[in-house]
């Protein structure tokens, strides 16, 4: 398997014009099943399997679903700042040296996995309260200067979480490791 297939398992994020309102529902129920789906399928996992590399020079699974733990908290903020603001400035952060933090690399995956699934339940109850109004507010990324709409924030998120959920489903398929 190539290095790009092991990095981008589902591809990369293509951004689209525009969502339909059953595309936004969609990508919404992903958001929403994350957390249920690291739940059944690390699990059981040990040390052994939460700290291996999802791919050669990756991150191992634990510093990944920290990751996904750490990078949904911020889009939930973002997504608050831009219900509430006009078109704000969102703070980035550096997510590689995030994942290089003790707790990133030591901390049991359930306290990350317990985090994303109440993130999620508020996250989600404030995506499906959106209307077109609030569906078209934005933001800014100070680095780019890139103006998103929050249609586009929950796609990219659906795109997040299944992106990085495939790193770990695929790794327990290529190591025999699932149940």
């Amino acid at each position: 398997m190539d290095s790009d297939q092991l990095r981008y398992p589902i591809g990369k994020f293509q951004a689209q014009d525009s969502y339909t309102p059953t595309e936004v529902k969609s990508n919404i129920q992903i958001i929403s099943a994350l957390p249920s789906k690291f739940i059944n399928l690390l699990g059981a996992w040990d040390d052994d399997k939460l700290n291996t590399p999802y791919r050669p020079d990756g991150w191992t699974v634990r510093q990944l679903v920290h990751h996904v733990a750490d990078s949904h908290i911020n889009a939930y903020t973002r997504c608050r700042l831009a219900m509430t603001e006009d078109n704000p400035t969102i703070k980035p952060y550096e997510e590689q040296l995030w994942a290089e933090l003790p707790d990133a690399k030591m901390a049991q995956v359930e306290l990350s996995i317990q985090l994303l699934r109440y993130v999620h339940l508020r996250w989600v109850l404030l995506l499906n309260s959106m209307d077109e109004n609030d569906l078209a507010r934005t933001y800014v990324h100070p680095a780019t200067g890139r103006v998103t709409r929050l249609d586009e924030v929950i796609a990219s998120y659906a795109w997040h979480s299944e992106h990085h959920y495939q790193h770990a489903y695929r790794l327990a398929a290529r190591n025999n490791w699932q149940s």
